[in-house]
């Protein structure tokens, strides 16, 4: 199930409002951007924040370089010529997507993951996502979950259809982690606007007392910023994480699921965790992940 909304919802409260001031998302040629920057457009409204709108794309360097010498140089300068033209196209669309807003475009030939990394220092949250997780091409597009781990920034990553979350009911997932720790002061704002939080940790048998002093301790800590949670503790081995969040989320109707983003670089290439890796692969609702 894919969770989308095509009509506003209620305003952001003031300390949402005053959290994120300035949204960042990465903006493509092609009509996969399409469900990320309605929901960053809708997003900047409900926040009243400015959107930086970024489209990146170069030459892989194996067609720069030419190793082998059987690319001519038109082949090269059709491929110059494409990512112009792209990114004309994704400045084109972003212009029409955030009409009335606060906006500020970038367009530059670089790698994508590198150029978000870079002006993510002047954002306060990164909107990414909008399709389904697959293997992507580098030198145009981003992961988000590679974007989670460059960038310093919390990441609310949409669903393929993408939409707005309405913020009402959001499930936290908790792990006693600095990358979960993390997760739930990005997310403080979202909570802050909600009606219903539900705090959940899956573990072992043997880790279930331990389980609800760790989330009770983050129901204490919550409440004196004004939240109010609940807590489930389920009993499920690891592969079964993510499912136990969708369920938990399901249960309460929450659109939005908060959790710490595990992952690293592993010879060049990034290697991420079980429960990020299943949450991002066949996306049912919002993630917001931090790491």
């Amino acid at each position: 199930m894919s969770v989308a909304h095509t009509l506003p919802v209620r305003p952001a409260s003031v300390a949402a409002r005053a959290a994120f001031r300035t949204l960042l998302v990465h903006v493509e040629a092609g009509a996969e951007t399409g469900p990320r920057l309605r929901t960053a457009a809708a997003l900047a409204a409900r926040f009243e924040a400015r959107l930086l709108g970024v489209a990146a794309e170069m030459i892989p360097p194996a067609a720069a370089t030419d190793p082998t010498g059987m690319l001519g140089g038109a082949f090269i300068v059709a491929i110059q010529q494409a990512i112009e033209t792209n990114l004309k196209r994704a400045g084109a669309a972003f212009n029409a997507a955030t009409a009335g807003l606060e906006t500020e475009w970038v367009a530059v030939e670089a790698m994508p993951a590198e150029v978000l990394a870079d002006l993510s220092r002047e954002a306060d949250l990164i909107v990414a996502g909008g399709a389904p997780w697959a293997d992507t091409d580098k030198f145009r597009a981003c992961d988000p979950a590679e974007i989670m781990l460059v960038s310093g920034r919390p990441v609310l990553v949409a669903p393929p259809a993408g939409g707005v979350p309405d913020f009402s009911a959001v499930v936290v997932a908790w792990k006693d982690s600095r990358e979960a720790r993390r997760a739930l002061a990005d997310s403080l704002p979202f909570l802050q606007d909600a009606e219903q939080v539900l705090i959940v940790a899956v573990c072992g048998a043997d880790e279930v007392d331990d389980a609800w002093v760790q989330v009770a301790s983050v129901i204490k800590g919550l409440k004196r910023h004004g939240v109010v949670a609940g807590a489930k503790v389920a009993v499920a081995p690891a592969h079964r994480i993510a499912t136990e969040l969708q369920i938990a989320a399901q249960a309460i109707d929450a659109q939005l699921i908060v959790a710490g983003g595990y992952g690293h670089s592993r010879l060049g290439e990034w290697a991420f965790g079980g429960v990020t890796r299943d949450l991002l692969q066949d996306p049912e609702r919002f993630v917001l992940l931090s790491h």
